[in-house]
């Protein structure tokens, strides 16, 4: 039986877009996104904040959309896959990354307007740049 995972984020984007492209071709932009959750710790009465960072990659034509729209700071929805991995830091702690490929994107604008943009993640791993 296959499986299907969708996720889905609002944040702030944390640094402007990086346009490349495969051997192919194919245009691939990456940027990163700070997902923040406020609470009020009940023990303490202290408001608490946790930042989550996700990397970003969107493939060709929302690629080239994301390199041209997104810039660092904007409040910005992705929804794609996502993916876990972890790693040693160059200390030598263990370290995790999260990782989503877009599918959909909307410009969430500071006057409540909003734009989509959708684009298809890659089938082929011809495509993948690792």
């Amino acid at each position: 039986m296959a499986g299907y995972q969708y996720t889905v984020i609002v944040g702030n984007v944390g640094r402007d877009p990086e346009m490349r492209y495969t051997q192919s071709g194919v245009a691939v932009c990456d940027f990163s996104v700070a997902v923040s959750r406020r609470w009020m710790d009940k023990n303490s009465n202290e408001q608490r904040e946790k930042t989550t960072w996700f990397r970003v990659s969107a493939w060709r034509q929302l690629a080239e959309t994301v390199n041209q729209y997104v810039h660092k700071g904007m409040q910005i929805m992705v929804a794609g896959e996502v993916d876990a991995s972890a790693y040693l830091g160059q200390d030598g702690t263990p370290r995790a990354t999260l990782e989503i490929t877009a599918r959909d994107i909307q410009f969430l604008s500071r006057r409540g307007e909003v734009e989509e943009v959708s684009g298809e993640a890659p089938t082929e791993a011809d495509d993948l740049p690792f």
